[in-house]
């Protein structure tokens, strides 16, 4: 499963989260513990990742700067939603954005 996942974050960044978190819950996870516990795992992954691509030439770090203030903003607002939503709720939002991110990535 950590193979699996941290070869997912390697190929599509944090994307490893959306594999984490099924295979979390089909482990018996809470809902809500497996989205966080996918956070820490994937945090580590991502910093070894970014440093992998980092050290290619493959970042474009004034890019990305820009969006780290929002995504900072982002983050204290998820974690609040996280612990306000119903397990049902929550995993019917992850199922529809798992949904249109598929399909947006299928009709491109």
């Amino acid at each position: 499963m950590g193979a699996f996942i941290g070869a997912a974050n390697g190929m599509f960044g944090s994307g490893g989260g959306i594999v984490a978190v099924p295979m979390l819950e089909h482990d018996k996870t809470d809902v809500k513990k497996a989205h966080a516990t996918s956070i820490a795992i994937t945090l580590p992954l991502s910093i070894i990742s970014s440093m992998v691509y980092f050290t290619k030439g493959s970042i474009d770090i004034i890019y990305a700067l820009k969006f780290i203030p929002f995504g900072l903003a982002g983050v204290f607002l998820g974690t609040k939603l996280l612990m306000k939503l119903s397990n049902i709720l929550l995993k019917r939002i992850f199922g529809v954005v798992m949904i249109i991110f598929g399909l947006r990535l299928i009709m491109r």
